[in-house]
């Protein structure tokens, strides 16, 4: 095998090393990325709709106390705004089921607040409700807490799921940086092997030549660098035995 040959070998070697780590590196940080970009759309978009339908809860639940002490206008800006908050935060997290039976706490979510809305919905102010703080409790707080309460549970789903997939990126991070640590401790291995075999095949010989050459003296003694590869050390060392033998044969003459 000529020494060219062994080199680029060596070399094609590492490169391609390099080269499937990097494609491998590629290839899981691409995975990892789409995961992130899942775990955004899914989990993170249902729990921020869930905190907008609990803040619009809790702003319902503000302007029902203004209709019961007579703030009949101001009570029902509030309510008209925060129950248009309400239903479309409601419509985003019902189009973005991922989790299993979170249809089970949509459709929770949907009864409950229409209980609740069907409550503080008619009119207030002018009504037996008006300053009826008995009301409030004993007709109403309840399905308010009831509508928060399975909006919570839907948040908790989501937080529960969110926080098993970020253990599951950790994981997978660390696929897509493993082959890049292989690809390295591999490469240092071999570039550990390379260097052995050139000094080997490589220095040795050279080192070897040079000093069969110093030792070389006397007209009947034959060079001989010991040379066993088939390559151009080989060629080398036959090349300097002809040109002794031709130099012993001019001397002679």
């Amino acid at each position: 095998m000529k020494i060219k040959f062994k080199i680029l070998s060596g070399f094609t070697l590492i490169i391609l090393m390099l080269v499937i780590a990097g494609f491998m590196s590629i290839y899981e940080f691409s995975r990892l990325s789409k995961s992130v970009t899942t775990l955004i759309d899914d989990n993170y978009k249902t729990i921020e709709a869930s905190k907008t339908m609990l803040e619009a809860l809790d702003r319902e639940d503000s302007g029902i106390l203004l209709l019961i002490s007579g703030n009949w206008k101001k009570g029902r800006e509030i309510l008209d705004s925060a129950d248009s908050s309400f239903i479309a935060a409601f419509q985003i997290a019902k189009n973005n089921i991922t989790e299993t039976d979170e249809d089970k706490y949509i459709d929770l979510i949907d009864k409950s607040y229409l209980e609740f809305k069907g409550r503080w919905e008619p009119p207030i102010v002018g009504t037996v409700k008006e300053h009826s703080i008995d009301w409030y409790f004993t007709d109403l707080h309840e399905y308010f807490l009831a509508a928060k309460n399975d909006i919570q549970a839907l948040m908790t789903l989501n937080q529960a799921s969110m926080h098993q997939e970020s253990n599951d990126l950790k994981e997978k991070a660390r696929r897509a940086i493993m082959p890049g640590i292989v690809a390295m401790i591999a490469s240092l291995l071999f570039l550990v092997m390379f260097n052995f075999f050139i000094s080997r095949y490589y220095v040795k010989p050279i080192v070897d030549i040079i000093s069969s050459l110093k030792r070389h003296t006397t007209q009947t003694q034959s060079f001989d660098a010991g040379i066993v590869t088939n390559d151009e050390f080989k060629e080398l060392e036959k090349e300097i035995q002809s040109l002794i033998y031709r130099i012993k044969k001019t001397y002679q003459s």
